[in-house]
């Protein structure tokens, strides 16, 4: 394999392990402010993938992450957090990772050079037309991460890379490419520093502005949180006060009298109408709160 980006020595930072705490700690920083601007320079290529894994969702279509290491860790990550955070059921976006459940906390060995480990869970997941599928490797070189995007585009699926290097054999299996380019790392080929930031962000970006595209919020109020435990529920009762201009024991009231359900107890104030009026015009509406009040 040729020697990518992220591979490469950084002369900024050679001397590192010479300084003290406080200008090492900022030389990190420096580095690191690099990054969002890295982000901007792809916000096209981002917004076409946005777009396109939002008209699959919306047929029924899985959004799909598939990498290895600290790439296949922020997927599960990024994949874990949908659930509550805008109520999807925890299939509709679905973290692979090479190596599996023991990957996330220890390193598997000789897991992510496995291309027909990423193609036989891509296989396993039946996935098909209605599907994005997302590649994610730091390098571009991945082999599982390779894999599991050959076989997606060979089942019809939308198919997106997010690489830290350009061109890459990632890139070239993709129909949307998304390329980062951090530079090298402050510490030499440690892709979890910059190169893991950016995807962090990328991958944020993505589900999240997908998520707004499918009506999982109302303003930038978080409408479809599941209020699985005290701080959510507190959060369900702030939010829908905040959307209504209730105070918080009324906004309390009318949220219990919807069975917790943020978007019901909010279009049934905003719209006048009974709870169970409220869910009919949300099922309308594909469940979007705006359209169902207005």
């Amino acid at each position: 394999m040729e020697p990518t980006l992220t591979e490469e020595r950084n002369p900024v930072t050679s001397n590192i392990d010479t300084l003290p705490t406080l200008d090492m700690l900022a030389l990190i920083n420096s580095e690191d402010q690099k990054v969002a601007l890295v982000v901007r320079d792809e916000l096209a290529n981002i917004a076409a993938a946005v777009d396109a894994i939002t008209k699959r969702m919306r047929g029924g279509g899985r959004l799909i992450y598939i990498g290895a290491g600290t790439s296949g860790r922020l997927g599960v990550l990024d994949a874990s957090e949908c659930p509550p955070t805008f109520g999807t059921h925890s299939e509709l976006v679905v973290g692979l990772i090479a190596g599996g459940q023991a990957a996330l906390t220890e390193a598997v060995e000789g897991a992510e050079d496995n291309w027909e480990g990423g193609a036989v869970e891509i296989a396993e997941l039946a996935v098909n037309e209605n599907d994005s599928v997302i590649g994610i490797a730091a390098s571009g070189h991945t082999p599982y991460a390779m894999g599991g995007l050959q076989e997606a585009k060979k089942r019809g699926a939308l198919t997106v890379s997010i690489a830290c290097n350009r061109p890459s054999p990632l890139e070239k299996l993709a129909e949307i490419g998304i390329a980062l380019l951090v530079g090298p790392e402050v510490v030499s080929g440690s892709t979890r520093l910059k190169a893991g930031t950016a995807q962090k962000m990328v991958l944020n970006m993505i589900s999240t502005a997908v998520m707004i595209r499918l009506g999982k919020t109302y303003s930038n109020l978080m409408v479809d949180v599941q209020p699985t435990n005290s701080k959510l529920r507190q959060r369900a009762r702030r939010i829908v006060a905040e959307a209504t201009g209730l105070d918080l024991h009324r906004a309390t009231e009318i949220l219990s009298a919807c069975n917790g359900e943020v978007k019901t107890a909010i279009v049934a104030v905003l719209g006048g109408l009974s709870p169970e009026m409220a869910r009919i015009r949300l099922r309308e509406t594909d469940g979007f709160v705006r359209n169902a009040i207005g």
